[in-house]
């Protein structure tokens, strides 16, 4: 019974600390600074950031000029719309990357298209050296960005990484998440 009682007690207390994890997630918690010594100068944000703040910031242009072009594809959309209530995404991202200016925008216009909601999307910002606040890097083992982590019952059930197997991270999300029940 006593066993019991400890199994149950370590249960809960993991069910807690990732529910808090991901709390912790949604609040705005990051570093503003430079790419100095790199070309254009980029702004970096490091930590857990937002699209909003891309939006607003005059810095991130590239996000709406990227994203008015983006065309996810229709099963991929298909597939985040029908399953939309049932997973969390992690976006590893850095804002002086040219694949994530690229991938980012047209990972949100996906989410737009499918009604994902907004608040199940983490958005984390990284340095040149792809480090970023409370070693996350280290606790997702992120070694390319962008990483777009697809988080069910809040264990990971697939990642992409950059353009992903076939160059279409927008197929390749979908393919994670068609399957969740």
């Amino acid at each position: 019974m006593k066993n019991i009682f400890y199994i149950l007690f370590i249960c809960v207390l993991m069910i807690s600390c990732k529910a808090s994890f991901l709390k912790e997630l949604s609040t705005v918690n990051y570093e503003t600074s430079r790419d100095e010594g790199h070309l254009d100068n980029h702004k970096i944000l490091k930590g857990t950031i937002n699209r909003n703040i891309l939006l607003q910031d005059t810095a991130f242009k590239w996000f709406t000029d990227n994203y008015q072009y983006a065309n996810p594809d229709a099963t991929a959309v298909d597939a985040f719309n029908k399953n939309k209530d049932k997973f969390k995404v992690l976006v590893f991202a850095g804002m002086w990357c040219e694949d994530s200016r690229n991938l980012l925008p047209l990972f949100y216009k996906l989410t737009d298209n499918s009604n994902f909601s907004e608040d199940n999307i983490y958005l984390i910002g990284v340095d040149r050296a792809k480090t970023t606040i409370n070693n996350l890097h280290t606790k997702f083992n992120i070694t390319h960005i962008p990483t777009f982590i697809i988080l069910h019952k809040n264990k990971e059930i697939g990642r992409v990484v950059e353009y992903g197997r076939t160059g279409m991270i927008d197929k390749e999300l979908g393919a994670i998440v068609k399957p969740i029940k």
